[in-house]
């Protein structure tokens, strides 16, 4: 387990912070991923994890062993620490072939020869590299040069794994490829391991659970399908993925799990948190993503979250057509399947099921 309470690093001015009083937890076996915007600190609490940067303040904790405390004193030495870590760039060495890349690391830990060669190979095997062990690291693919950081990464049996954005270098279709070998190897080996992206579906596909970060600070932390479909934050709800956001007035609750509201479309009902402590004339904010609004040329049967619009947009982007309906002066954003025959200025009508659209606290 990786365990960080209170983490805040500064530079310079003590003003100047980093991360500001970050905690999280990563339990054994499963992979947690630090999102944010570029300049958030998600780079720097792994590098601090890492023992690559002295915190300023704050413990880390791994496996129950601490490796920083303030308060104690503690800082454990990176080469200590039993960790892995894969970087941006391949960081992988020029001169070497893929098994000297991969072997590398082992020597000068007590393994003898046949040892070292061993791990190396069932690393090489296992980010499929095999056959090419003796191909120079020029003459691999993108790809292939960071399965070499993989592998490399993995030999030594690290207890824990930390991978900083290892596949923004790559393109779309290798992305892809990676993160699924990232993901079942990470299964395969059940490694503790911590991930930096600012890729939202990177984030989503690979993760266990995701910590959302913003200026330093952490914003909110859940599953994967929890930040998606039930965001606590305004900051979340935008930042992972696409999601039309409506200012709206608290009327009451509306039966078990719903609530009604009054918003810029009219009478919206939306599920809502038991737990939620809202009062009639709270203001707050109707989320509702784009695939969940449903277009039809005549109104849902249900007279339930129902509204004419104008089709203002279409963009087609292969999988699926992005849509701007117009409805009154909101502008909402739906995806529609692409073979829909929708033109610019026709009436449209919209339904979102109330369970689809969520409540967060906010003004209006």
């Amino acid at each position: 387990m990786i365990d960080v309470q209170g983490l805040t690093k500064t530079y310079g001015d003590a003003q100047a912070r980093a991360v500001a009083d970050v905690s999280f937890q990563v339990p054994t076996g499963t992979i947690l991923t630090l999102l944010g915007p570029s300049g958030c600190g998600k780079t720097t609490s792994l590098r601090c994890v890492a023992g690559l940067e002295k915190p300023t303040a704050g413990e880390i904790s791994l496996f129950g062993e601490t490796v920083y405390s303030a308060s104690r004193n503690i800082f454990v030495r990176p080469g200590d620490r039993q960790v892995g870590m894969i970087f941006q760039s391949y960081a992988i060495w020029p001169h070497m072939t893929v098994f000297q890349n991969v072997a590398y690391p082992l020597t000068g830990r007590g393994l003898t020869r046949s040892e070292v060669r061993a791990r190396a190979y069932q690393a090489i095997k296992m980010v499929s590299l095999e056959g090419l062990e003796d191909r120079p690291a020029p003459r691999l693919s993108g790809g292939q040069q960071q399965r070499v950081a993989l592998a490399r990464a993995i030999a030594g049996n690290p207890r824990i794994l930390l991978l900083d954005e290892p596949l923004s270098n790559l393109d779309a279709k290798l992305r892809e490829e990676m993160r699924g070998q990232i993901r079942s190897l990470q299964r395969k080996l059940g490694m503790t391991s911590l991930y930096v992206t600012h890729d939202q579906l990177e984030a989503l596909s690979i993760s266990d659970s995701i910590a959302i970060m913003s200026g330093g600070t952490l914003i909110e932390i859940g599953t994967p399908r929890d930040v998606y479909l039930r965001p606590r934050s305004l900051f979340a709800a935008q930042f992972v993925g696409l999601t039309n956001v409506l200012p709206a007035k608290w009327i009451g609750r509306e039966g078990p799990g719903l609530a009604r509201l009054e918003s810029p479309l009219g009478p919206l009902l939306c599920r809502h948190e038991e737990a939620a402590g809202f009062s009639a004339g709270a203001r707050v904010i109707a989320l509702i993503r784009p695939e969940s609004l449903l277009l039809s040329v005549t109104p849902h049967d249900s007279g339930i979250n129902v509204w004419t619009g104008r089709v203002a947009s279409t963009t087609f982007l292969g999988d699926y057509l992005d849509c701007r309906i117009a409805c009154g002066e909101s502008i909402m954003r739906a995806r529609a399947n692409p073979i829909t025959p929708l033109e610019d200025g026709a009436e449209i009508h919209l339904h979102v099921p109330p369970e689809r659209c969520s409540i967060i606290a906010g003004g209006a």
